[in-house]
C-alpha cells in the first residue's frame, strides 16, 4: 500500500515552481510560463479564449498532464461569462469553445480527455440552472487537478522500484513538475532525491525546443538532483561508457498495441537503448492511453513551425531562409522498443495489447 501523504510531503520538501491554478477568486488561471525558462520564472494570468489557446500553441504550457488540467479549468473560466445564457444559448457557446481550445495540439489525447470530462458534466447536469452547472465545472476541473496529483505521486513510487541507487538514468524531453503536478517521467528522479538515493540523470537537450535543456535540467539542478545535460546526438556513447542503467521518458499518447507517442527523438533514445540493452520506460497518467487508437500508425503528429529550427534559439538564422524543414513535434516509439509502462495504477509489461485492456477492466 502507498503511502501518498508521506510521498507528497517528500516531494514538496524539494518542490520548485506552480505551473498551472486558479487565481484567488477564482476567475482566472495563472501559467508557468514556459517559454521564458530557464532565464526567467514568470507567471501569465488568462481568463480568454484566445490567450489559452495561445498559450497551448506557443508552449506556454505544455506536458500532457499539465495540458489537461489547464484545459479544465478554462472551460469552467469561459463558461463564468456565460452564466446569464440559457441553457442552450450556454451549451453552444461551450461547444464552440471546447472544439477550438482542442485544435490547439491534436496530438496529446489528455487536451481532448479532459475536455470530453468538462463537456460531460454540462450534459449531465442539462436539466440544472446555468451557475449550478458553473460550479460542477468547478468541482470537476479541481477534480483533475488534484486527480493529477495523486496520479504522479503514484506513478513517482512505482518508477522509483525500478532503480537502485547509484543508478544512471537517461531522459529526453520533460515530465516534472513543469509540464505536469508533480512529474511522470522525472518524478522518480526527484523522490530518489527527496529519499537520499543517488540517481545520476542524463538529460537529452531535446531539439528544436530544449525542454530538456531548459526544463528537465532545470528542475534536476533546483532540486539538487545530480544532473549532466548532453546533447541528443550524445546518448549513443553515454550508453556505450555504461553510464545509464534504464531510460525513462514521457508519453503524449498511447494506442492499444502500445506504441508511444512522445516528444520527437523518443524513438531514436529507444532504438539506441536496444541496441545496448537497457530498458525503456514510458511513463504517463491512463489517461494517456487510448483504447480507441490500434497502434501508432493512427496518431496523428503535429508538425511545428519550421522557424522553430532554423531561428527560434539563435541571433541570426541557422539555414538559408529557402531550405526547408521538416518539424513534427512527435514520433512514435514501437512497442517492441519498451520494456514496461508505467501508470498510477501500475507497471505494465508486455504483451501490451492484451495488460493494457486489463487496467480498464
Amino acid at each position: 500500500m502507498l503511502d501518498l501523504k508521506k510521498t507528497k510531503k517528500e516531494m514538496e520538501s524539494i518542490a520548485i515552481v506552480d505551473n498551472v491554478k486558479l487565481n484567488d477568486d477564482e476567475t482566472k488561471i495563472i501559467i508557468l510560463n514556459q517559454v521564458l525558462l530557464p532565464n526567467a520564472i514568470e507567471y501569465k494570468e488568462i481568463d480568454n479564449l484566445k490567450d489559452a489557446y495561445d498559450a497551448i500553441k506557443k508552449l506556454e504550457i505544455r506536458g500532457a498532464p499539465a495540458i489537461g488540467i489547464f484545459a479544465g479549468y478554462v472551460m469552467y473560466i469561459l463558461s463564468l461569462k456565460d452564466r446569464d445564457l440559457a441553457f442552450e444559448e450556454f451549451f453552444k457557446n461551450f461547444k464552440n469553445n471546447k472544439e477550438y481550445l482542442n485544435s490547439s495540439r491534436p496530438t496529446a489525447v489528455n487536451l481532448s480527455w479532459a475536455l470530453n470530462r468538462m463537456e460531460k458534466v454540462v450534459t449531465d447536469n442539462k436539466d440544472k440552472d446555468v451557475k449550478e452547472i458553473i460550479s460542477k465545472l468547478k468541482e470537476e476541473a479541481k477534480k483533475i487537478h488534484n486527480e493529477d496529483i495523486e496520479m504522479c505521486l503514484k506513478i513517482s513510487e512505482y518508477g522509483l522500484s525500478l532503480l537502485k541507487d547509484g543508478d544512471g538514468v537517461l531522459t529526453h524531453c520533460n515530465a516534472g513538475p513543469i509540464a505536469t503536478s508533480y512529474g511522470t517521467a522525472q518524478g522518480p528522479l526527484l523522490l530518489s532525491k527527496a529519499r537520499g538515493m543517488h540517481i545520476k540523470v542524463f538529460a537529452d537537450e531535446t531539439r528544436p525546443l530544449l525542454q530538456g535543456a531548459r526544463l528537465t535540467s532545470f528542475e534536476m539542478e533546483k532540486a539538487g538532483v545530480d544532473v549532466t545535460l548532453i546533447c541528443d546526438n550524445i546518448a549513443s556513447i553515454v550508453m556505450r561508457n555504461g553510464w545509464v542503467q534504464a531510460c525513462f521518458v514521457g508519453c503524449d499518447r498511447i494506442a492499444a498495441n502500445g506504441d508511444v507517442a512522445n516528444k520527437i527523438g523518443t524513438s531514436g533514445v529507444a532504438i539506441l537503448a536496444k541496441h545496448y540493452g537497457i530498458p525503456v520506460y514510458s511513463l504517463g497518467p491512463s489517461s494517456t492511453i487510448d483504447m480507441n487508437c490500434p497502434d501508432g500508425d493512427h496518431i496523428k503528429i503535429e508538425l511545428r513551425d519550421p522557424e522553430e529550427i532554423k531561428n527560434m534559439w539563435y541571433e541570426k538564422p541557422m539555414a538559408l531562409k529557402e531550405v526547408k524543414c521538416y518539424n513534427p513535434s512527435f514520433d512514435v516509439t514501437d512497442h517492441e522498443l519498451l520494456t514496461g509502462i508505467v501508470t498510477e495504477k501500475g507497471i505494465i509489461y508486455p504483451p501490451f495489447d492484451i495488460n493494457l485492456k486489463k487496467i480498464f477492466e
